[in-house]
C-alpha cells in the first residue's frame, strides 16, 4: 500500500514539474504504451482462442490511445504554431480515424502504423524538449563573494 502511494506521488510530482514539451512527451510515451498493450493482447487473440476478456482489454487500450491522441489534439496552439500545427491536427485526426476503424476491424497492421508514427513524433518531441529546456534553463556562475 505504502509503495503504491508513493509511486502516485512520485508520478504526480513528475507531471506538475515538467515542461510543456516534457507533458507532450509523456502523452506520446502513454500512446505508444497503450497501443503496443492492445497490439500484444491482439496477436495472442489472432494466435490463440479467442478471449472476450481480452478483446475488453484491447479496446479499452485503444480507447486510451484515442484519448490521448485527443489532448494532443486540444493541446495544440495554432497561433503560435501556424503550419506545423495545423498539420499537426491534421494528422491526429487521421490517426483517431485509423485507430477507430482498426478499432473495430481488430486490424494489427493498421494500429501499429499509428504506433509507429506516434513513436516517431515522440522521437521528435524529445528533441525539441531537450533544446528548449537547455534554452530556458538559468545560467547559474561561481559565487566569488566567499
Amino acid at each position: 500500500m505504502a509503495y503504491t502511494n508513493a509511486l502516485s506521488a512520485y508520478k504526480e510530482t513528475r507531471i506538475r514539474t515538467a515542461s510543456p514539451g516534457q507533458l507532450i512527451v509523456m502523452l506520446y510515451d502513454e500512446a505508444v504504451k497503450q497501443l503496443d498493450k492492445g497490439l500484444e493482447l491482439l496477436s495472442l487473440n489472432k494466435s490463440n482462442k479467442q478471449d472476450p476478456s481480452r478483446i475488453e482489454v484491447i479496446g479499452k487500450a485503444i480507447i486510451k490511445a484515442r484519448d490521448i491522441v485527443t489532448e494532443l489534439m486540444v493541446s495544440l496552439d495554432f497561433e503560435q504554431g501556424g503550419e506545423i500545427a495545423q498539420n499537426l491536427f491534421a494528422l491526429y485526426t487521421w490517426f483517431n480515424k485509423e485507430l477507430l476503424e482498426a478499432h473495430i476491424a481488430m486490424d494489427i497492421a493498421r494500429i501499429g502504423a499509428v504506433k509507429n508514427q506516434l513513436a516517431d513524433l515522440r522521437s521528435a518531441w524529445v528533441d525539441i524538449a531537450v533544446k528548449t529546456n537547455s534554452e530556458n534553463r538559468p545560467v547559474e556562475g561561481v559565487n566569488i563573494a566567499g
